[in-house]
């Protein structure tokens, strides 16, 4: 009889692994799946819209933009995949390799290779195709600090707090892209970058002393930026237009009063897709990247423009509830860095918009047109699925269940 119940359950377990890849869509969290299919969705829509009847950047087929931005989501789609379904010890150990790819790419851009676009010098061409590799430093500098982070807690189990060197440690990771990325020099992606990791301090269990201390050094070297003269006179002239969009209105302030103009037409339900008055005149510059959000503003009013922040807000939910269940530190890092990367990021792009933030030029993730932050940011959903997919509760879950259902049949 014990002969027989251990084949049984061997022939059980045998089941529960056979049918374990089968049914892992099962176990996927589809609120996050569909929250970001329907702002690549919303977004598509809103960069035809934006790009269809500017003749002078299609070249007259009003499509041009359209498909290659789901071109790019298509891409994307299947980076998320590969990530999604790769072993969660080989998202650890492949985690310094993207990091080194990452900072490789950055003094590329520095090279003779990189190209100024905007201003700044944060671009590689290459066949025709744009390559900005600050976009993958935020996948980085996430995967390589949740990384070390981990290891140094899960050596230290009896304190949950960061000795000094680990924070110090952490810093220096994230310390070599920052530089590379002013040198450029992209404000908007530093800004990004320093809220991503004073978040993953922050969740890590660094010391309030560390943090208070982050905070002043970054007012610090802002203020040194400006004194020494390390910033670019339009940047500087975007910071006084943020202030009084009105000291320069053709200038640096035209963005931003463009942007106000469009969102105020919207009203509740908007003027409709493709007959939004500043959108299809072409007032609103980058409308199709670092201003989109305009157009939903505009053409869909309030309703659709709270859509765009309601599935944005959806994203960050499920992330957030992804990196809290996770059962490894690095699970649990790597989500809360998402969370603060793209939080910050969308509250920087729609800011921005609104006149609430300066003009920094960053996208608005999942939404934007852009192939390389297209693609670093559907890699970083698949690193949420694949922290979900690999929690040993839900899991747990799954394979009891199958097992019961084994047993009565």
């Amino acid at each position: 009889m014990v002969m027989t119940a251990t084949v049984t359950t061997t022939r059980t377990s045998r089941r529960v692994n056979v049918t374990e890849t089968r049914t892992s869509w099962q176990r996927m969290d589809w609120m996050l799946v569909l929250a970001a299919a329907a702002l690549l969705a919303l977004g598509s829509t809103l960069v035809w819209s934006a790009t269809a009847g500017n003749e002078a950047l299609t070249g007259g087929d009003s499509t041009a933009y359209v498909s290659k931005h789901v071109a790019n989501i298509a891409i994307g789609a299947v980076l998320a995949y590969l990530v999604a379904a790769t072993d969660h010890r080989w998202v650890r150990i492949w985690a310094p390799a993207v990091y080194m790819g990452a900072i490789g790419g950055l003094a590329m851009v520095l090279s003779p290779l990189g190209a100024v676009i905007n201003g700044s010098r944060s671009w590689i061409l290459v066949g025709g195709m744009s390559i900005q590799p600050a976009e993958f430093a935020k996948l980085g500098v996430v995967v390589a600090m949740a990384l070390m982070l981990a290891e140094k807690t899960e050596l230290r189990r009896q304190s949950n707090q960061l000795k000094t060197t680990d924070v110090v440690g952490a810093l220096v990771i994230a310390a070599i892209p920052a530089g590379l990325i002013l040198a450029q020099p992209d404000l908007g992606t530093m800004l990004v970058l320093s809220a991503t990791v004073f978040g993953l301090l922050a969740v890590a269990g660094t010391a309030k002393r560390w943090l208070v201390a982050l905070v002043g050094a970054a007012v610090g070297v802002v203020v040194a930026a400006i004194q020494l003269g390390m910033l670019k006179s339009y940047q500087l002239d975007r910071f006084g237009s943020f202030v009084d969009p009105g000291l320069d209105p053709d200038g640096a302030g035209y963005n931003t009063i463009q942007a106000r103009i469009a969102i105020g037409n919207g009203g509740l339900f908007g003027q409709g897709l493709f007959d939004g008055s500043q959108t299809q005149s072409g007032f609103v510059p980058e409308q199709h990247t670092d201003f989109v959000f305009t157009v939903a503003g505009e053409e869909l009013g309030l309703v659709g423009a709270g859509a765009v922040i309601a599935l944005l807000l959806a994203v960050l939910w499920r992330a957030a509830r992804i990196a809290a269940k996770a059962d490894d530190m690095f699970g649990r890092l790597a989500g809360a860095g998402i969370v603060c990367w793209f939080g910050f990021q969308a509250f920087q792009n729609i800011g921005m918009c609104l006149g609430i933030m300066p003009v920094t030029g960053v996208p608005l993730p999942l939404v934007s047109y852009g192939g390389t932050s297209m693609f670093a940011s559907l890699m970083a959903i698949g690193l949420l699925l694949n922290i979900h997919l690999r929690n040993e509760r839900s899991l747990g879950v799954a394979v009891r269940g199958r097992v019961a259902r084994s047993r009565r049949s």
